[in-house]
Protein backbone atom coordinates (compact mmCIF):
# COMPACT_ATOMS: atom_id res chain seq x y z
CA UNK A 1 0.00 0.00 0.00
CA UNK A 2 1.14 3.42 -1.37
CA UNK A 3 1.04 5.96 2.08
CA UNK A 4 1.38 9.75 2.50
CA UNK A 5 3.13 11.86 5.02
CA UNK A 6 1.34 13.53 7.56
CA UNK A 7 3.97 15.70 9.88
CA UNK A 8 6.56 13.06 10.48
CA UNK A 9 4.60 10.15 10.35
CA UNK A 10 3.04 8.15 7.43
CA UNK A 11 -0.73 6.95 6.74
CA UNK A 12 -1.92 4.31 4.00
CA UNK A 13 -5.08 6.20 2.39
CA UNK A 14 -7.58 3.05 1.45
CA UNK A 15 -8.68 5.34 -1.50
CA UNK A 16 -8.90 8.66 -2.45
CA UNK A 17 -12.12 10.48 -3.46
CA UNK A 18 -11.79 13.30 -5.86
CA UNK A 19 -14.53 16.48 -7.22
CA UNK A 20 -14.71 17.24 -10.68
CA UNK A 21 -16.04 20.79 -12.10
CA UNK A 22 -15.60 22.48 -9.05
CA UNK A 23 -14.13 25.82 -9.77
CA UNK A 24 -16.57 27.80 -12.62
CA UNK A 25 -13.58 29.24 -14.94
CA UNK A 26 -11.85 25.46 -15.20
CA UNK A 27 -15.24 24.53 -16.35
CA UNK A 28 -15.78 26.99 -19.01
CA UNK A 29 -11.36 26.55 -19.77
CA UNK A 30 -12.67 23.05 -20.89
CA UNK A 31 -15.76 23.66 -22.11
CA UNK A 32 -17.80 21.56 -20.26
CA UNK A 33 -21.16 22.56 -18.23
CA UNK A 34 -21.71 23.11 -14.85
CA UNK A 35 -23.26 19.88 -13.62
CA UNK A 36 -26.51 19.92 -11.79
CA UNK A 37 -24.75 17.96 -8.47
CA UNK A 38 -21.50 16.88 -7.54
CA UNK A 39 -19.25 15.45 -9.44
CA UNK A 40 -17.11 12.94 -7.57
CA UNK A 41 -14.99 10.19 -8.69
CA UNK A 42 -12.47 7.75 -6.77
CA UNK A 43 -8.63 6.85 -7.43
CA UNK A 44 -7.43 3.92 -5.63
CA UNK A 45 -3.96 3.65 -3.69
CA UNK A 46 -1.96 2.58 -6.35
CA UNK A 47 -2.39 6.09 -8.04
CA UNK A 48 -0.24 7.87 -5.12
CA UNK A 49 3.13 8.47 -6.59
CA UNK A 50 5.92 10.88 -5.41
CA UNK A 51 7.32 10.90 -9.09
CA UNK A 52 6.01 13.43 -11.38
CA UNK A 53 5.18 11.59 -15.11
CA UNK A 54 4.89 14.05 -18.14
CA UNK A 55 3.66 10.68 -20.21
CA UNK A 56 1.90 7.31 -19.77
CA UNK A 57 0.76 6.14 -22.55
CA UNK A 58 -0.49 9.51 -23.37
CA UNK A 59 0.77 13.40 -23.05
CA UNK A 60 -0.37 14.08 -19.22
CA UNK A 61 -2.24 17.08 -18.16
CA UNK A 62 -1.62 18.34 -14.61
CA UNK A 63 -4.17 19.77 -12.32
CA UNK A 64 -3.49 21.48 -8.67
CA UNK A 65 -5.62 20.75 -5.70
CA UNK A 66 -6.27 21.56 -2.34
CA UNK A 67 -6.53 18.40 -0.92
CA UNK A 68 -7.76 17.15 3.05
CA UNK A 69 -6.96 14.13 4.93
CA UNK A 70 -10.00 12.35 6.77
CA UNK A 71 -9.04 11.18 9.98
CA UNK A 72 -11.89 10.82 12.98
CA UNK A 73 -15.08 12.19 11.65
CA UNK A 74 -13.53 15.30 9.79
CA UNK A 75 -10.94 16.76 7.79
CA UNK A 76 -7.56 17.02 9.87
CA UNK A 77 -4.81 18.34 7.68
CA UNK A 78 -4.65 19.64 3.95
CA UNK A 79 -2.05 19.43 1.79
CA UNK A 80 -1.63 20.24 -2.17
CA UNK A 81 -2.01 17.49 -4.77
CA UNK A 82 -1.45 17.21 -8.71
CA UNK A 83 -4.45 14.54 -10.52
CA UNK A 84 -2.80 13.93 -13.47
CA UNK A 85 -4.76 13.66 -16.28
CA UNK A 86 -4.99 11.79 -19.75
CA UNK A 87 -6.95 14.64 -21.47
CA UNK A 88 -7.21 12.69 -24.95
CA UNK A 89 -8.98 9.55 -23.19
CA UNK A 90 -11.11 11.37 -20.90
CA UNK A 91 -12.32 13.70 -23.72
CA UNK A 92 -12.68 10.71 -25.64
CA UNK A 93 -14.82 8.67 -22.69
CA UNK A 94 -16.95 12.24 -21.82
CA UNK A 95 -18.22 11.92 -25.09
CA UNK A 96 -19.03 8.32 -25.19
CA UNK A 97 -20.89 8.56 -22.04
CA UNK A 98 -18.33 6.62 -19.88
CA UNK A 99 -16.79 6.66 -16.49
CA UNK A 100 -13.36 8.50 -16.74
CA UNK A 101 -11.12 6.10 -14.24
CA UNK A 102 -9.03 5.09 -16.79
CA UNK A 103 -8.03 8.48 -17.70
CA UNK A 104 -7.98 9.65 -13.99
CA UNK A 105 -6.87 6.78 -12.05
CA UNK A 106 -4.31 5.13 -13.99
CA UNK A 107 -1.00 4.23 -11.62
CA UNK A 108 1.12 7.62 -10.67
CA UNK A 109 -1.82 10.15 -11.03
CA UNK A 110 -1.73 11.20 -7.65
CA UNK A 111 0.72 13.55 -6.20
CA UNK A 112 1.24 15.10 -2.74
CA UNK A 113 2.70 17.40 -0.66
CA UNK A 114 3.31 16.70 3.27
CA UNK A 115 0.12 17.06 4.64
CA UNK A 116 -0.27 19.28 7.62
CA UNK A 117 -2.60 19.61 10.98
CA UNK A 118 -5.23 22.17 10.95
CA UNK A 119 -7.80 22.74 13.87
CA UNK A 120 -10.70 23.74 11.19
CA UNK A 121 -10.71 24.86 7.73
CA UNK A 122 -9.57 28.32 6.81
CA UNK A 123 -12.57 29.31 4.24
CA UNK A 124 -9.28 31.43 3.06
CA UNK A 125 -7.49 28.45 2.29
CA UNK A 126 -5.79 28.58 -1.11
CA UNK A 127 -3.62 27.30 -3.36
CA UNK A 128 -0.74 28.30 -6.01
CA UNK A 129 0.84 26.07 -8.89
CA UNK A 130 4.14 27.96 -10.54
CA UNK A 131 6.18 26.02 -13.42
CA UNK A 132 9.43 27.56 -13.80
CA UNK A 133 8.56 30.21 -11.65
CA UNK A 134 5.23 31.42 -13.59
CA UNK A 135 1.85 30.94 -11.69
CA UNK A 136 -0.05 28.94 -13.13
CA UNK A 137 -2.85 27.94 -11.28
CA UNK A 138 -4.30 29.70 -8.39
CA UNK A 139 -7.80 29.05 -6.95
CA UNK A 140 -9.31 29.40 -2.96
CA UNK A 141 -12.33 27.62 -1.31
CA UNK A 142 -14.40 30.83 -2.03
CA UNK A 143 -13.72 30.01 -5.51
CA UNK A 144 -15.28 26.94 -5.21
CA UNK A 145 -18.93 25.61 -6.22
CA UNK A 146 -18.68 23.07 -3.63
CA UNK A 147 -16.91 23.78 -0.19
CA UNK A 148 -14.85 21.02 1.65
CA UNK A 149 -17.55 20.39 4.53
CA UNK A 150 -20.32 20.67 1.35
CA UNK A 151 -17.59 17.71 -0.48
CA UNK A 152 -17.57 15.82 3.26
CA UNK A 153 -21.09 14.95 3.75
CA UNK A 154 -21.92 14.30 0.26
CA UNK A 155 -19.03 11.95 -0.02
CA UNK A 156 -20.78 9.85 3.21
CA UNK A 157 -23.71 9.88 1.52
CA UNK A 158 -21.95 7.61 -0.85
CA UNK A 159 -19.52 6.03 0.39
CA UNK A 160 -17.91 5.24 3.92
CA UNK A 161 -14.72 7.60 4.34
CA UNK A 162 -11.55 5.48 6.40
CA UNK A 163 -9.15 7.28 8.38
CA UNK A 164 -6.40 8.25 6.27
CA UNK A 165 -8.40 8.79 2.97
CA UNK A 166 -7.93 11.46 0.76
CA UNK A 167 -9.87 14.00 -0.44
CA UNK A 168 -9.70 16.22 -3.54
CA UNK A 169 -10.89 19.23 -3.94
CA UNK A 170 -11.22 19.74 -7.72
CA UNK A 171 -8.89 22.07 -9.66
CA UNK A 172 -8.84 25.93 -10.77
CA UNK A 173 -8.51 26.97 -14.25
CA UNK A 174 -4.90 27.27 -15.95
CA UNK A 175 -4.39 23.07 -16.26
CA UNK A 176 -2.09 22.39 -19.29
CA UNK A 177 0.19 19.72 -20.27
CA UNK A 178 3.32 18.47 -18.78
CA UNK A 179 6.81 19.34 -20.02
CA UNK A 180 9.89 17.17 -19.28
CA UNK A 181 12.44 18.41 -16.91
CA UNK A 182 9.84 21.60 -15.83
CA UNK A 183 9.87 22.58 -12.19
CA UNK A 184 6.52 22.45 -10.80
CA UNK A 185 5.99 24.25 -7.12
CA UNK A 186 2.92 24.03 -5.32
CA UNK A 187 2.14 25.74 -2.18
CA UNK A 188 -1.38 25.79 0.68
CA UNK A 189 -1.72 29.34 2.01
CA UNK A 190 -3.93 30.38 4.47
CA UNK A 191 -4.07 34.40 3.88
CA UNK A 192 -0.63 35.30 3.55
CA UNK A 193 1.35 32.69 5.20
CA UNK A 194 2.70 29.72 3.61
CA UNK A 195 1.51 26.16 5.08
CA UNK A 196 2.83 23.30 3.31
CA UNK A 197 4.65 23.71 -0.20
CA UNK A 198 6.48 20.76 -2.56
CA UNK A 199 8.70 20.85 -5.53
CA UNK A 200 8.43 18.43 -8.30
CA UNK A 201 10.54 17.91 -11.75
CA UNK A 202 8.34 16.11 -14.30
CA UNK A 203 10.14 13.12 -15.84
Amino acid sequence: MKSVKVNNSYVMPSKIVCVGRNYVQHIEELGNEIPDDMVLFIKSNAAISEQLQAFHHETLHYEAELCFLYQQGKFSAVAIGLDLTKRSQQSQLKAKGLPWERAKGFSGSALFSDFVNIAAIDPKLSLELSINGQCRQSGSIANMLHTPQNILREIQTFVELEDGDVVMTGTPAGVGEVVTGDIFEGRVLSQDKVLVSKIWQAK
